[in-house]
């Protein structure tokens, strides 16, 4: 059978147990910085600011490639414009102008 016998002295005794108080209380500071209403709000904003910040970062990249796909139809790669894109759509945008304005003055009249 193994001797289970303290060998330590008195004075290492209460180290010992002035030690694992110090680490205990050290813990239980811890926690309670962890449990905080604060800590716990400030965690949630954090983990919000974040997600938008994803969410708005991935909509920003998405936009910026339709963007360049709608820039790229209508000019070349020398930056110059297509005509033969630019003046179709530019003469529907006109007609559609031109019948919103005619549509209002009928109403006006």
């Amino acid at each position: 059978m193994a001797d289970t016998a303290d060998t330590r002295t008195p004075a290492q005794i209460e180290a010992d147990i002035r030690r694992r108080r110090e680490v205990l209380a050290e813990t239980l500071d811890e926690i309670g910085v962890r449990v905080h209403p604060k800590t716990i709000a400030g965690d949630a904003k954090a983990k919000v600011v974040a997600h938008v910040d994803h969410t708005v970062g991935r909509a920003y990249v998405q936009v910026n490639r339709v963007v360049s796909e709608v820039r790229a139809r209508f000019v070349d790669d020398e930056g110059a414009p297509r005509l033969e894109r630019v003046v179709p759509v530019a003469l529907v945008v006109v007609g559609v102008v031109g019948l919103l304005a005619l549509g209002s003055r009928r109403r006006r009249g």
